[in-house]
């Protein structure tokens, strides 16, 4: 259950940013770098470090503005998947779990909070200044929660998702309160 909790708040970060939860696994590892994480194990420890530091600073640096936060979310909508797979296969590595049911739920769970921000993101014509700081915090705070504190990480990335299932709904009901008023308006 642990590991399953772990893999949640693993996930979650990379729901949020690509570069970062990438980056802090492989510093958290020490001298090892990557060489317990899935698929990065087999890239050259210095390019993957330089990659993965570039990706991370135009994250933090391009998210703070609206052009930025657009070229953004196509990249991480479609990489998110791949992200979430692997950093959740990443955390669980001793687990009954079939991996690739982790690497599934990982990368589905790193899809629909991505679809979460984008959601918000065209809703309300940009994220606000703050939201992006909290995003940013909170993909930092997820995958430390991953190594230490799997109960915690895994109960916000359950309360995310919880968020991410509201939203929806709000969304829905937003549409059809938004198509209600254009049909009367015809009428």
């Amino acid at each position: 259950m642990i590991e399953i909790l772990a893999t949640l708040s693993a996930s979650a970060a990379a729901g949020m940013r690509i570069g970062t939860p990438l980056l802090i696994i492989g510093l958290l590892q020490g001298s090892n770098l990557w060489s317990q994480v899935p698929i990065l194990s087999h890239i050259s420890e210095p390019i993957l470090l330089t990659c993965l530091t570039s990706w991370s600073l135009v994250e933090l640096l391009a998210s703070k503005k609206l052009w930025g936060q657009r070229l953004l979310q196509m990249i991480q909508l479609s990489m998110s998947p791949l992200v979430g797979a692997i950093m959740g296969l990443a955390v669980a590595s001793a687990t009954a779990t079939p991996h690739w049911l982790i690497g599934l739920t990982g990368g589905l769970l790193a899809l629909v909070l991505q679809l979460v921000q984008i959601g918000w993101f065209y809703r309300l014509r940009g994220l606000p200044l703050w939201a992006v700081f909290l995003q940013d915090t909170l993909c930092i705070a997820l995958v430390l929660f991953a190594f230490d504190a799997p109960w915690q990480g895994g109960l916000i990335a359950l309360i995310l998702l919880w968020f991410a299932v509201r939203s929806a709904k709000q969304w829905y009901d937003w549409y059809h309160k938004g198509i209600g008023i254009g049909e009367k308006g015809k009428g």
